[in-house]
């Protein structure tokens, strides 16, 4: 494969004149906007989608609706929601003559509905609580929503009375009987995320209150810290929803048993389950156009959240399942019936790359529909489709895509381009090697911005997270390769043993062997980029991870001496027993390492950093965010500690507000500079 250098667009400055080309700044990313999903009208005619912008002085994000006429020739952009409140979410109405959202804009999160022939949007929820997020029924006449309440409570009053006496107690404990105790980055309340639905009258405006549809479950829906609407879904008909959830109970820290459950879309009836027969996860169920058929995500493995996720289709009337393109070796993150029903557009990761692929859902042949890079969100309304595309040069831009046609995809957006035209990105390049027991290992590598011939540059190694994660062909607002390129330094990074992408079984390697092919595919990755890419300097190189990485540099101090001039350990496992008993999701550690440390200690103690540290000696910086519940501050504080304790220069960040990545716009830059400037005095003196 050639380097390849991708602009993300060639608008002039407001000058006419093109100013001096520079690399990506850290200032640069973290003030870049960000493309959301788009969503097609029904008539595929208009596309709505929304932007995030940076506002530096509130230190947070700020998120509006855009549409584009794909019925005009050169569709230009045009903002739908004004407001100090973020406005996001949005949903179409059957008809496509209004777009729904949420909007705090009232004081709470609440449902929004603007008309698109003029007006101003009017409220179409007025509840005690918030709502997290929601489903138009295809029919338009219901909204389903899910809302955080105590379950044992009648009516949403009661929690928000609850909640109200809770804040006027002078006591601040808090009792538990089960885990989780706390998630992600949240401690648990008592509350769950209960489906909702209601009716809607002829304005499009709530009708009547709110009735539970999944509140008999113990369980979240969605779930919990990451799940959104994508996780529930109408019946063609508006009749009933569709919902994934995991029974909560005493196990749910160590379950990934989510089953897939049918309820009427109006309440009053129990959820039935669909699959109870899979004791692993059942995933985002959508109905066929025509109502016949049910798709829905599943796994095989109980306790393994990486395990390959399938596309079962199953039909309604007799409830018989089947597995669709089960001989292809790739994990579907999401899915989209084609309005004829006769084929499902789903994601994958595969070979570096994140592609859409068209899946025949009576023969199960695959196809792909996209090429290099990495799509995101995606719609389809009869035969058009619309998505979002990064690259490692680039961040998303939607795109439009008749199915069927030959012609090339066509581009709809070019955010940041003006405000990036002075910028040059890094060439970038994937490359293979052969790595632990020979299989085929794939990497990247990527030049300064100002590259020349014939000189070398110091190395930024970068180690993904996961571990069954990747470090593709896509664009990051926290791990970005090109933030190095604009600050000189050549990065290499490698989807070593346990990524995803490259198959199950590779994705099923790491387990029980975190240090060991991992690691060996690094040391041989490395080898492999230095001997072909002559401009990468080995000997000024440094070693920067979070997560497993963070792990990964833990384990790399102990045990490639010598490999790096530092190392940058961001929320990183340091001592397994620690990481066994005190972090929340317990099925992934118990998962990796063959059992729960009281049953298989020696297998939690093989790969242990902590038994190494005598071994130390490369200076680290670490930082820790202070709400990082999946791998809790003692970790981080735990290996300063052995660092100072060996007299190792080294340096801790700390971040009080931040769970385990960093999220707030100033924390970013004061993130990205103290990393550069710990490379730099390393790499750079």
């Amino acid at each position: 494969m050639k380097l390849r250098l991708l602009l993300l667009g060639t608008a002039m400055v407001a000058t006419g004149a093109m100013a001096a080309p520079r690399g990506l700044t850290v200032e640069d990313l973290v003030n870049m906007e960000r493309v959301g999903a788009p969503l097609l009208s029904p008539d595929a005619s208009r596309v709505i989608y929304t932007v995030r912008s940076t506002d530096m002085d509130k230190n947070r994000g700020h998120t509006e609706v855009w549409m584009l006429d794909l019925r005009a020739a050169k569709p230009v952009p045009q903002r739908l929601t004004h407001s100090d409140a973020s406005n996001s979410d949005p949903a179409w109405s059957p008809s496509g003559d209004a777009i729904y959202f949420l909007s705090g804009r009232s004081g709470s999160s609440q449902v929004w509905r603007l008309p698109l022939s003029g007006g101003e949007s009017s409220q179409v929820t007025d509840l005690p609580l918030d709502v997290d997020n929601f489903r138009l029924s295809p029919t338009g006449d219901r909204l389903a929503m899910s809302l955080a309440v105590f379950r044992d409570c009648a009516d949403l009053a009661c929690t928000k009375s609850r909640l109200d006496e809770r804040k006027k107690n002078k006591a601040s404990g808090r009792v538990y009987d089960r885990l989780f105790v706390r998630h992600w980055d949240t401690w648990a309340d008592g509350r769950n995320a209960v489906l909702y639905s209601a009716p809607l009258d002829s304005s499009g405006r709530l009708s009547a209150a709110p009735v539970s549809v999944s509140g008999s479950i113990d369980g979240d829906v969605p779930s919990k810290p990451f799940g959104d609407q994508e996780e529930y879904r109408f019946s063609a008909d508006g009749k009933s929803l569709v919902f994934g959830v995991r029974v909560a109970g005493k196990t749910e820290s160590w379950s990934t048993n989510f089953d897939v459950y049918e309820a009427p879309a109006a309440g009053g009836k129990a959820p039935r389950n669909l699959t109870a027969e899979n004791p692993a996860w059942d995933a985002k169920p959508a109905f066929s156009p025509d109502g016949r058929t049910l798709a829905y995500l599943a796994m095989t493995r109980p306790g393994f959240e990486a395990d390959r996720f399938h596309l079962v289709l199953m039909d309604v009337a007799s409830g018989k399942k089947r597995t669709l393109a089960d001989n292809w070796d790739r994990s579907v993150d999401e899915f989209r019936w084609r309005a004829d029903g006769k084929a499902l557009l789903a994601l994958a990761q595969d070979l570096g790359q994140h592609r859409l692929y068209s899946i025949d859902a009576g023969s199960g042949k695959v196809s792909a529909l996209t090429g290099e890079g990495s799509v995101g969100a995606f719609d389809v309304q009869g035969d058009t489709l619309v998505y979002s595309q990064a690259n490692l040069a680039s961040s998303a831009q939607l795109f439009k895509l008749k199915l069927g046609a030959t012609a090339k995809p066509a581009q709809l957006t070019w955010l940041n381009a003006e405000r990036l035209a002075d910028v040059r990105f890094g060439q970038y390049e994937q490359f293979s090697f052969s790595g632990a027991n020979g299989d085929t290992v794939h990497g990247y590598v990527m030049k300064p911005w100002n590259a020349v011939p014939g000189k070398s540059y110091p190395i930024a190694f970068l180690v993904h997270g996961g571990p069954q994660g990747s470090f593709g062909n896509a664009w990051s607002y926290r791990w970005n390769p090109q933030v190095y390129a604009g600050a000189g330094y050549a990065t290499v990074f490698i989807d070593f043993h346990g990524s995803t992408g490259y198959g199950q079984a590779f994705t099923d390697s790491i387990s029980g062997d975190w240090g060991g092919k991992p690691l060996d595919d690094l040391k041989k990755g490395m080898d492999a980029a230095v001997k072909k890419f002559a401009w990468l300097d080995r000997s000024r190189s440094c070693a920067l991870g979070a997560s497993y990485g963070g792990y990964m540099m833990n384990w790399i101090q102990g045990n490639w001496a010598d490999g790096f001039r530092c190392i940058v350990n961001h929320d990183g496992v340091f001592d397994n027993r620690g990481m066994a008993y005190a972090t929340e999701e317990l099925w992934f550690t118990e998962w990796e390492n063959g059992g729960t440390y009281f049953d298989a200690p020696a297998k939690h103690e093989q790969f242990n950093p902590v038994h190494h540290v005598a071994k130390w000696k490369t200076p680290m910086l670490v930082v820790q965010g202070e709400k990082d519940y999946r791998i809790p501050t003692s970790q981080g504080l735990a290996a300063f500690s052995a660092l100072q304790r060996r007299g190792i220069e080294s340096k801790l960040l700390v971040f009080p507000d931040e769970n385990h990545w960093v999220l707030k716009p100033a924390n970013s830059v004061l993130w990205h500079h103290t990393v550069l400037d710990w490379l730099d005095h390393y790499t750079k003196q």
